[in-house]
């Protein structure tokens, strides 16, 4: 069972490295509680109930303050309150030669027109219908 809990803290580990989502961690937590009662000589359904009690402890107790405090200055992008707004255009949008920004709520974005034959001239107000990855798509 040794091999078994060392396993499952190295795969919890790797998991939360990879989606840094705090997900996981709580898991290689429980895992690392049933290593020790296994090590003291606890039995496979006492290692496996402690795991889980331990995992879901941790969760319910930790998690919430973790969230809280792992990076609590990041800000939420709400990109789709772009979507029926007026924005200025600062630079000729023109999909066929691939230029093109406007200005929403102060930041500088790419912009491309819903048609491809029309071209914007800078300093025209436009509208946004679609947000297409970091591109504002207007009319």
């Amino acid at each position: 069972m040794v091999i078994f809990w060392i396993g499952l803290i190295i795969a919890f580990l790797i998991i939360e490295i990879i989606t840094v989502g705090l997900a996981t961690i709580w898991f290689a937590g429980g895992a690392l509680a049933a290593l020790i009662a296994c090590g003291l000589g606890m039995g496979p359904i006492g290692q496996i109930v402690l795991f889980f009690v331990v995992s879901f402890v941790l969760l319910l107790f930790t998690r919430p303050i973790a969230v809280k405090y792992i990076n609590p200055h990041h800000t939420k992008t709400n990109y789709e309150e772009a979507i029926g707004k007026s924005v200025r255009v600062v630079e000729e949008i023109d999909n066929r030669a691939d230029t093109g920004k406007a200005i929403f709520n102060g930041v500088e974005w790419t912009a491309r027109s819903e048609q491809d034959e029309i071209k914007i001239p800078a300093d025209t107000m436009v509208e946004v219908v679609n947000v297409s990855g970091v591109k504002l798509i207007v009319r």
